[in-house]
């Protein structure tokens, strides 16, 4: 590969967006790729914006990429997913969680979680509207979302099941593997109904 690419990772603080990134980054560097990440921290707890960008390729000079750089855009909140869409690149791909947390703003303001927001997300082109909401509670929680994810992108990127359980399972702890497992096959099998 002599072209670098651009995984944009955003959401709100406590999705676990970190390990996600974490695991991504040590699997493409097993692959053999130079790999540089960046992380942003809103308002650094829970409920703060996040986002990660992890860039990979022959050689990486910069972890940055600005707008209209992102060759994926992965979603683990709808309206992070909306504000971050300027990063996409013409015919990228956007990886997205059903998930909404209302933001402080709305919150405090007692204001209406807009809505449309699938609509804007799909009119990019190729959008992937993951279901991890229904999926985490069947496995056990909110906290199983970011692994559906995870498992969504490895199948997008073309890295293999095994491995991406191997370095998961080596960045949690033992008494979360079974459910983990359960909720990164989920997402690897996902494939969207149109």
């Amino acid at each position: 590969m002599s072209e670098t690419k651009t995984v944009v990772l955003v959401g709100v603080g406590g999705q676990g967006i970190l390990l996600v990134s974490k695991v991504l980054s040590e699997l493409l560097v097993e692959n053999g790729y130079d790999v540089k990440m960046s992380e942003v921290h809103g308002m650094a707890q829970r409920g703060g914006s996040v986002s990660t960008q992890i860039r990979f390729g022959k050689k990486v000079y910069s972890p940055f990429v600005g707008h209209g750089g992102a060759d994926i855009l992965l979603g683990f909140e709808k309206m992070e997913t909306y504000r971050f869409l300027p990063y996409l690149k013409a015919g990228g791909t956007v990886i997205y969680a059903d998930t909404m947390i209302p933001s402080a703003p709305i919150f405090s303001a007692k204001k209406e979680y807009p809505q449309g927001l699938d609509d804007e997300i799909e009119k990019t082109g190729r959008a992937l509207r993951v279901p991890v909401t229904e999926w985490a509670a069947e496995i056990g929680g909110t906290s199983y979302q970011n692994t559906v994810l995870l498992g969504v992108l490895a199948k997008t990127l073309g890295i293999g099941y095994d491995q991406t359980e191997a370095v998961l399972m080596k960045l949690i702890k033992e008494r979360f593997h079974e459910k983990n497992q359960t909720a990164l096959a989920k997402g690897y099998g996902f494939t969207q109904k149109n």
